[in-house]
């Protein structure tokens, strides 16, 4: 689970005390973007099965086809709307207002959603794309403002603690939100979503004065300071065109990745809903409760450790910021708990399908850190070959889910497979998004030149965009594929493409090698 980077105009970072070697501005962005993606991917988890739901269970009662419709064109507009969004900031609010704005029209959108009408749902639906396309680009934006000359070596430590901010975001929203709207009420899960957006939001506003002028609207002094960067740029124009090339071949290629990965939140969060056997009793639902609880509790330990390092570093000053955080972390754990707590009540547990959501987060926090080891010490092959090992990780994870859904019955509504393919689905997946999506953001940083640094991103994230919505399109055949020929054939399709284009574009690395003029 990635978060879209924009160019950052250069701002002299405020003094100050840090954390764990980071600004402790950092971390107020930390939690402002944690808020951020649990509200989003707690809502992600819950918006298909809501929809297919029957009415008789408070949802929708749509079909399959529908509702991935629907979550495909929701999240092309997602994806699309941070190009407007950083435009915005450039141009007319800064980066720190748009983050400011952005969550609150967020948070107004969740609560549309609570409120569970046919109107306030689309409203909702819009809100947040607006609001998400203000926030996104722009709070990633702030991040790399942190950094200048006296502290540029914190920088790559510092996007990785924002990358786990975003995971731990994911990973709550979709267990709490997931859990509370699929076992007691739909609503409630969407509405769980906006009062943490609202506490983020919040926590921001209250935390403004600990970022001095970094985010504000750019003023004469640092677009001088930009354009002076631009002009000492003197790469020749033919390797500047070649690196672009580069980048418009990297980004062609995510298509072919997030099509296949962003089934997630739709084809195989339906194959978990309908075809996965996630009752569990006995020693097997013994370990389970066991292995969910250290799951949840060792994560939530170290965000409140992180909680208090912040209320340390900024003191007093910013009583009401670090209490809007504190009063979100005792929802948090007042949630886990009971959670927990009723789980092991039970004699037989029921696996909520959008928990297996919350694996690619999981795995991404435990192999992060291997895979950044190994890139460094191990094997650190160029680009293209690691762009197209993740394709073929990928296309891997869907050949485990078609050999496992080998048995169901050609048109079945409903099997029995084993939660172990879907697990094992959900670590080859993130195994390969390891090696795509931050090499892939990396490398554009690293091959477009200064002035095209904003376009190229836009570029990266259009391609998303465009995947999403291939994505939902490729998903809503799930009935239809199985029907005439069968679920395995269905997940078979996400293997085969996947793989073909990493292959394909492993075969071009001599070309792509040629192309980047020495970046690797």
């Amino acid at each position: 689970m990635t978060t879209p980077t924009s160019v950052a105009h250069p701002a002299t970072p405020p003094a100050g005390a840090t954390i764990l070697g980071q600004p402790n501005q950092l971390f107020v962005l930390f939690f402002t973007e944690m808020w951020e993606r649990f509200s989003y991917y707690g809502m992600r988890a819950l918006l298909v099965l809501f929809l297919i739901a029957e009415a008789s269970k408070g949802g929708w009662g749509w079909t399959r086809e529908q509702a991935l419709d629907l979550y495909g064109w929701y999240t092309l507009f997602v994806y699309l709307t941070p190009i407007l969004g950083g435009y915005v900031a450039d141009r007319i609010l800064g980066t720190r207002r748009s983050v400011l704005l952005g969550g609150f029209i967020i948070a107004a959108g969740h609560i549309a959603l609570f409120l569970e009408t046919v109107p306030s749902f689309y409203a909702g639906l819009a809100l947040i794309v607006l609001g998400t396309g203000l926030f996104k680009p722009n709070i990633s934006a702030i991040v790399g403002q942190l950094y200048g000359k006296d502290n540029e070596g914190a920088r790559d430590g510092g996007y990785t603690l924002f990358y786990m901010g975003v995971n731990a975001g994911a990973f709550f929203g979709i267990s709490l939100c997931g859990y509370i709207g699929e076992k007691i009420s739909w609503n409630l899960g969407f509405g769980l979503a906006g009062i943490f957006m609202i506490l983020g939001a919040l926590q921001f506003w209250l935390s403004q004065g600990l970022f001095g002028k970094i985010g504000d609207k750019v003023d004469a002094e640092s677009a001088a300071r930009l354009a002076a960067a631009e002009a000492q740029d003197d790469t020749p124009k033919h390797v500047v065109a070649d690196r672009l090339k580069a980048i418009f071949v990297f980004s062609f290629f995510t298509i072919f990745f997030w099509f296949a990965f962003e089934q997630a939140g739709g084809s195989m969060t339906i194959f978990a809903a309908d075809y996965t056997d996630r009752t569990l009793s006995g020693s097997a639902g013994l370990i389970f409760k066991v292995i969910n609880t250290a799951m949840t509790l060792v994560p939530a330990a170290i965000l409140t450790w992180l909680l208090f390092k912040l209320y340390r570093a900024t003191g007093g000053k910013y009583a009401l910021a670090n209490a809007s955080l504190a009063l979100a972390f005792a929802i948090i754990w007042g949630l886990c708990l009971w959670m927990l707590g009723r789980e092991f009540a039970m004699d037989q547990s029921e696996v909520p399908a959008t928990w297996f959501g919350v694996l690619n987060s999981f795995f991404i926090v435990v192999l992060a850190p291997m895979f950044s080891k190994m890139w460094e010490d191990k094997w650190n092959p160029s680009g293209p070959v690691k762009f197209g090992t993740g394709l073929v990780l990928l296309g891997l994870g869907f050949a485990v889910l078609s050999y496992g859904s080998a048995g169901i019955p050609q048109g079945a509504k409903t099997a029995q497979v084993s939660m172990m393919f879907l697990t094992l689905a959900y670590l080859f997946h993130t195994m390969g998004e390891l090696c795509l999506s931050p090499v892939g953001l990396s490398y554009i940083s690293k091959l477009a030149p200064a002035r095209l640094l904003g376009l190229m991103f836009g570029v990266w994230f259009l391609n998303s965009a465009i995947a999403n919505k291939i994505a939902g399109s490729t998903g809503a055949y799930i009935d239809h594929i199985s029907s005439t020929y069968s679920m395995s054939a269905f997940f078979l399709i996400f293997t085969i493409i996947p793989i073909g284009a990493g292959v394909v574009l492993m075969a071009m690395t001599p070309l792509m090698k040629k192309w980047m003029h020495g970046v690797h």
